[in-house]
């Protein structure tokens, strides 16, 4: 004990030491953090908190594609994805919604940077260290944001709670969510404030500008007009059980239409080839003319901050994870050079199933026999030519069968092989060699085609089937396709075949369907391609002979019994409020069906 006391007097006295000679350590400024008082007194500070507000609108570049949650691509890894696709999800079995690669798209990641945008806008006009010029715009960005992660929210979930206070922890937040129409007029009412304060360039690379508040209007205006929420809503948390639906177009137009008129986009194209023109539409790293707002990387990982889908998504032969891999039906959607439709019946079609189709097919998916990247040393003795390899049978003179590289049966890894036999080539960089190198290529938020799209289904819901035409033949003209002369019902299901091929792997297939209410017609069981070959050279391709293509559902592995088994349940036209966020609130009303 007395050693004890005799520390314990110690260390009194060294604190009273301390204390008598300077009474600033104590008061000192924590390296960890900063105060609310700094951040609102320093421009580059303020500027830094909008910042990370961006950084909530995330991008298609994870591990888990939204297209894999469609009737796209599967995704071979599993994590939940097959309850789905299977329509087995619920309050308390979130499937992949939990997982961080929808971030963007979940209630709890969102509210949280609701809330900063909400900090930013109760603080921005009062700061005095920064211009009112530039006051305005990052206001605008802030208003921009806001709505952008509510337009999310209302996609996936339908009339939310709207929160415009940040909320501190003595507040009452047993709030109730707002009808889809209150939610969707939030929504607007913040497009309409920022456009007027943001620039039509941006001021930073990836910063909001007008078009890109435009953009976005055109985009939730498009969806809400759509039938899933005016066919009969039985509850006006999920559509408008009295809204007039042909009033919601004309305003949908109106919208595609204000971002037309502005006169600064345009469709992409540098190339003449028509499929290297679409695969730079992606690829080219700086904003080009047809591009509205994208998110950059840098070449690196630290933080997440570099971007993988390379490793995510391509060919395991070089080493990659093949994750999301399209299903049949995609390839089937893309039409042949002349504008007819790809048809198993039509021997010529069978025969060569990839020759003679729309360039999009080969500009974004990688198929037995294209021809990709430099083979690697360690690929280059199984396939030395860099030629994607996915048959199924090679029947050699020797009276061997040898694996194809680039199945699952490959020789590199075994196991990371698509089940389809196709893989995702779209947005994914050719200067990207080894798995686990990042890539600089930006994600798309908002492109012109998307624009045209959107004004084209609006004049065809409209009857203006003419002025539907001509948005269509932009594009398609872009990649040499031949326009389109379609009418009625049958411009209706070319529209959407249209936007399906255009906008692959841009995150729309998802609520496309949905908003169509055409998923249970499309969540069926997903095929892949079996092909069966002889050849006396498997790695001369002028070789192969008795070429055979079918469109099958073979047996998997790794305990599935197919490519992918799909299901449809009505409930999963919306995902459900998780249950904890159902147990904290009391006054959350949960979607139907669940």
């Amino acid at each position: 004990m007395k050693n004890i006391k005799i520390k314990l007097l110690g260390l009194l006295c060294a604190v009273l030491f301390v204390s008598a000679c300077d009474f600033d350590v104590l008061n000192r400024t924590p390296l960890d953090e900063i105060s609310d008082d700094a951040v609102w007194t320093d421009a580059n500070l303020v500027q830094l908190f909008l910042n990370d507000v961006y950084g909530g609108m995330m991008h298609g570049f994870r591990e888990v594609s939204n297209s894999s949650m469609s009737d796209d691509t599967h995704f071979i890894h599993g994590y939940g994805t097959n309850d789905a696709v299977l329509g087995n999800v619920s309050p308390g079995n979130f499937g992949p919604w939990g997982r961080g690669d929808f971030e963007h798209f979940r209630w709890d990641d969102l509210y949280e940077r609701i809330r900063q945008a909400n900090i930013f806008l109760g603080q921005i006009d009062e700061v005095e260290v920064i211009d009112a010029g530039l006051r305005n715009q990052l206001k605008g960005e802030a208003l921009f944001l806001r709505a952008y992660f509510y337009h999310n929210l209302l996609r996936m979930l339908g009339g939310v709670p709207i929160i415009t206070e940040p909320f501190d922890l003595d507040d009452d937040m047993l709030v109730h969510r707002s009808t889809y129409e209150e939610t969707l007029d939030f929504i607007l009412s913040d497009i309409e404030a920022a456009a007027p304060l943001l620039p039509l360039q941006p001021r930073e690379l990836g910063r909001a500008t007008r078009g890109a508040a435009l953009a976005l209007k055109a985009r939730i205006l498009t969806h809400a007009a759509s039938d899933l929420f005016h066919d009969n809503p039985a509850n006006e948390l999920v559509g408008f059980p009295s809204g007039n639906q042909q009033a919601m177009w004309q305003d949908a137009r109106a919208a595609s239409q204000a971002v037309m008129d502005l006169g600064i986009y345009s469709l992409f194209d540098r190339h003449d080839d028509p499929v290297e023109n679409y695969k730079q539409i992606f690829l080219t790293p700086e904003d080009h003319e047809e591009i509205i707002m994208s998110r950059h990387f840098v070449q690196s990982t630290a933080n997440g901050i570099g971007a993988r889908p390379g490793i995510y998504n391509g060919p395991n032969g070089y080493r990659n994870w093949a994750g999301n891999t399209p299903l049949q039906s995609l390839i089937d959607s893309y039409e042949m050079r002349d504008g007819s439709a790809f048809d198993w019946n039509n021997p010529a079609h069978a025969g060569a199933i990839y020759e003679n189709r729309d360039p999009r097919l080969e500009a974004s998916i990688l198929y037995d026999g294209a021809q990709w990247q430099e083979s690697p040393s360690f690929r280059a003795p199984f396939e030395p030519n860099g030629i994607i390899q996915t048959w199924n049978v090679l029947n050699l003179p020797s009276g061997t069968v040898e694996d194809a590289v680039d199945s699952r049966r490959g020789p590199i890894e075994d196991w990371n092989g698509s089940y389809s036999g196709y893989y995702i080539r779209k947005y994914l960089s050719e200067e990207v060699r080894h798995h686990n190198t990042t890539q600089t290529i930006p994600w798309r938020f908002f492109r012109y085609a998307e624009v045209l799209l959107n004004y084209a289904e609006a004049s065809m819901e409209l009857g203006d089937d003419a002025a539907a035409q001509n948005a269509i033949n932009q594009i398609r003209a872009r990649v040499d396709m031949p326009p389109i002369t379609d009418t009625g019902q049958a411009l209706v299901e070319r529209y959407r075949n249209e936007r399906r091929v255009e906008l692959f792997h841009e995150e729309h297939r998802y609520f496309d369907i949905r908003r169509w209410k055409i998923a249970p017609d499309v969540m069926v069981d997903g095929h892949g391609i079996r092909i069966t070959a002889d050849a006396t050279d498997r790695d001369d391709r002028s070789t192969y002979t008795n070429v055979t293509y079918e469109s099958y559902i073979p047996a998997g592995t790794e305990g599935t019994t197919m490519v992918s088994p799909r299901g449809w349940n009505d409930s999963h036209y919306f995902i459900p409020i998780r249950q904890e966020e159902m147990q904290r609130n009391e006054n959350l009303v949960q979607n139907p069906g669940y």
